[in-house]
């Protein structure tokens, strides 16, 4: 019975000690997850977003790409810019949100976001999102107004 005790409390502690270090060990999450993680609580499992709360991904946010000033506002946005993901990570993150959700609107000439352009631009304070969105959809419409008839992947954006 002695012999038991021990070997259980040696299971313990051993179990103990394994589940420490895996929790101190560095996240290895993919995009797909991260976004499950951190932006699906707002943006929906689907991209759909919550009216008057949280834009909608399907099909509008690689229109952003379109015209100046979007791509670093993706990088910008409150949820991006204040998020503990990594550069790196949040880089992966908005290339998966983009190809995810808004695939047939990426620009012919589109480059996946880096982990540098996010150092570079995620703490550049975003002063009021509302205006910096409201002028960006007003370009986004107008560059969409330019070119009608054309398939959004074979637009350049500028």
């Amino acid at each position: 019975m002695k012999n038991q005790v021990v070997r259980l409390l040696c299971c313990w502690v051993v179990g103990g000690a394994v589940l420490v270090v895996l929790s101190a060990a560095p996240t290895l999450a993919d995009p797909q997850t991260d976004y499950m993680l951190h932006c699906r609580g707002c943006h929906g499992p689907d991209g759909s977003g919550a009216p008057g709360a949280a834009p909608s991904f399907r099909g509008q946010v690689a229109k952003f790409l379109w015209v100046p000033g979007g791509r670093e506002y993706l990088i910008r946005v409150p949820g991006t810019a204040q998020s503990e993901l990594s550069d790196a990570r949040t880089a992966a993150l908005l290339n998966w949100i983009v190809h995810e959700f808004s695939a047939e609107e990426i620009p012919a000439d589109f480059i996946p976001y880096a982990e540098g352009e996010i150092t570079r631009h995620r703490r550049l304070p975003l002063t009021d999102v509302v205006a910096t969105r409201a002028a960006l959809i007003r370009a986004i419409q107008a560059q969409a107004s330019a070119a009608p008839g054309l398939p959004a992947r074979r637009r350049a954006s500028p």
